[in-house]
């Protein structure tokens, strides 16, 4: 909350969605959040596309969203939990297709123009010093996607 509150002047005047443990947002919700943003930013636990219905990602259009940015992959014991109930009820193949390739492509194939994902588990620290440096490299400096990626990297 602080780093979007800090950045929040240089991106845009509404900054939408739901942010920390205010609530689980409905399918609408993130369907609604997805549909009307230019920019989307997911900052939580697991894997994203285990929140949101697979079979609805698939048929959005999401050509107004041109930069996604995907920190994930955190685990803490309840998360783990949550995930492990709800992967009891899905396909090997379902699972597959929220692994962080297959994300960025179903997500690029419903018209999202890029896609900044984390690719391995990590911590909250971690992804926290990793959207620092996306916000300070993208909107205080002006650097392109690619090159705040290459700086990520590094």
């Amino acid at each position: 909350k602080e780093i979007l509150e800090k950045y929040h002047d240089l991106c845009t005047v509404q900054w939408e969605g739901v942010i920390g443990s205010m609530r689980v947002p409905s399918q609408a919700e993130w369907e609604q959040l997805l549909t009307s943003c230019s920019a989307f930013l997911f900052y939580g636990m697991e894997r994203f596309m285990s929140h949101i219905l697979l079979n609805r990602l698939v048929a959005m259009n999401i050509p107004k969203c041109q930069l996604m940015i995907l920190l994930d992959l955190v685990r803490s014991q309840q998360s783990y939990q949550r995930i492990t109930n709800s992967d009891i009820h899905k396909s090997r193949l379902h699972i597959a297709l929220e692994r962080p390739t297959e994300t960025a492509m179903l997500l690029s194939l419903t018209g999202v123009g890029c896609v900044v994902a984390t690719q391995w588990y990590t911590s909250l620290q971690e992804n926290a010093e990793r959207l620092e440096s996306l916000l300070q490299n993208l909107l205080s400096t002006g650097k392109t996607t690619g090159q705040t990626v290459r700086i990520l990297q590094k």
